[in-house]
């Protein structure tokens, strides 16, 4: 016997619950955010990105505080996707290639901790499926120096300012961060 314990206002609302249901959100750190963002908004599968910053002390930071680098923060990316269309596994190597895993608190130019390149995951599953993608590149000895990227829980993932969000896609221009 189903038993819906929530009314909907139409169908439309269910089924809206239903998708939301069934996608997940993974959290990543891997330099300047706009460029991350731009990288994973045109990865099939990927339905939603959101940039923020995550792995910090400071709470509710806004991108002048992350940027003094005193927050413990990171410029970061909350990734939805569809796992029917993309694993969690394939989104890792997205992450991967985007960036150089290989230089502690820098990307390109940008420079200072809240660059680091960072997994920030959201259950066990997700932070056993990191640490053998991460193993499993130091393994290929793709890099000649060794991967920092920190894999920690994710705490708290607070989204930015709206001007940062899918930032190069509205005023890009071409410009490309990674």
């Amino acid at each position: 016997m189903l038993v819906i314990v929530k009314s909907y206002s139409s169908s439309n609302d269910l089924k809206t619950q239903l998708i939301k249901k069934s996608m997940e959100t993974a959290t990543f750190a891997a330099g300047c955010f706009w460029g991350v963002e731009k990288t994973f908004s045109e990865t099939k599968g990927v339905t939603k990105t959101t940039a923020g910053y995550a792995g910090g002390h400071t709470k509710n930071p806004t991108y002048k505080e992350v940027c003094t680098d005193t927050t413990g923060h990171a410029e970061a990316v909350q990734v939805e996707f569809d796992p029917k269309v993309i694993s969690y596994e394939e989104v890792l190597e997205v992450f991967w290639k985007l960036h150089d895993p290989t230089t502690p608190n820098r990307q390109g130019p940008d420079e200072g901790s809240q660059y680091r390149s960072a997994i920030f995951y959201e259950s066990e599953s997700q932070k056993k499926k990191a640490l053998q993608s991460k193993e499993k590149l130091e393994k290929s000895k793709k890099y000649k120096y060794p991967i920092v990227t920190e894999i920690v829980k994710l705490e708290k993932f607070y989204k930015a300012e709206e001007y940062h969000q899918q930032y190069l896609k509205r005023k890009g221009k071409g410009f490309i961060c990674h």
